[in-house]
């Protein structure tokens, strides 16, 4: 089984991130007193035990903008030593004039797959984390993620569902890239009406054959390990992008504020009971396989 733990990681340091320091901020997934700490490799292996886990990517976290080098070194030497993680997905700045000095510092590490800048924005400024709801408009960030397919990487897409028509229109204009849209597109308005938009959004997305849907970060928005609600989503974007363009994601240690690993997993593994053995096999881990080059 492959895991692909996004948001924030699970090997990171408290003196790294702002948000684990100085007054408690409020954030997209409430209250965090638990781990407002340091969360070292070795209590994430020992979070995974018995879960079937054999691979994981790691996700930029958020360091400072103008750091986003020393955490793909930090995460590459904690590979080196470790064994884990498997892969990572670095940060870039893609809204400057010219990416490539910024990726060409990245191609120095070698577990490098893919990068992520954070596009989302939402009207409740909780849930607001770009600068503005048209990024993945802005004609200096689709050249510069245009630029990933000279390297060979992925770029890690995390909307809401009323961006998803301009991130379709990214995904297009960057057909050489695979995007890896995260949270399975951060459904949070759970009214019918928000239901049926998030599905038309995943169905323009899924319209762009370089984009896949990552199966994580569930509990973001209702602070608990809810089967049915997994269940729901996984469903939902299994009948809309195929298996073999869906894979799971744990979002550790953020889910750890309301649930084990353990239980995480097997949440997702129910609620992927009723496909078939090549599907869920898709799902848990030849999609995370391919596209992060495992």
């Amino acid at each position: 089984m492959t895991e692909i733990v996004d948001g924030h990681h699970h090997i990171w340091r408290q003196a790294d991130l702002p948000w684990l320091i100085g007054p408690m901020q409020p954030r997209i997934f409430g209250p965090y007193e638990p781990i407002r700490r340091d969360y070292p490799i070795q209590e994430y292996l020992d979070d995974l035990k018995g879960s079937g886990v054999t691979r994981s990517v790691y996700v930029q976290t958020n360091w400072a903008n103008d750091r986003f080098e020393d955490e793909a070194a930090w995460v590459q030497q904690t590979a080196d030593a470790h064994g884990w993680p498997h892969a990572i997905v670095a940060y870039a700045n893609f809204a400057v004039d010219d990416v490539r000095p910024q990726l060409d510092r990245l191609k120095r590490y070698p577990l490098v797959r893919g990068v992520r800048m954070q596009l989302h924005w939402h009207e409740n400024p909780l849930y607001r984390f770009a600068a503005r709801p048209d990024l993945c408009l802005d004609p200096s960030i689709r050249r510069n993620i245009g630029h990933l397919a000279d390297y060979g990487w992925s770029f890690d897409l995390q909307v809401f569902t009323p961006q998803m028509p301009g991130a379709a229109d990214l995904a297009e204009a960057c057909p050489k890239v695979t995007f890896i849209l995260q949270h399975a597109g951060m459904l949070e308005d759970l009214s019918p009406a928000g239901r049926a938009a998030w599905r038309a959004g995943m169905a323009r997305l899924a319209a762009c054959p370089n984009v896949v849907s990552k199966l994580s970060g569930l509990g973001t928005f209702i602070h608990r390990n809810d089967p049915a609600h997994i269940a729901a989503v996984l469903t939902d974007t299994v009948a809309t992008f195929g298996a073999g363009r869906c894979l799971f994601g744990s979002n550790f240690p953020i889910e750890k504020l309301w649930t084990s690993y353990r239980e995480l997993v097997d949440a997702f593994r129910a609620a992927a009971s009723a496909l078939s053995t090549e599907q869920q096999d898709a799902i848990f881990r030849t999609t995370a396989a391919r596209v992060y080059r495992l």
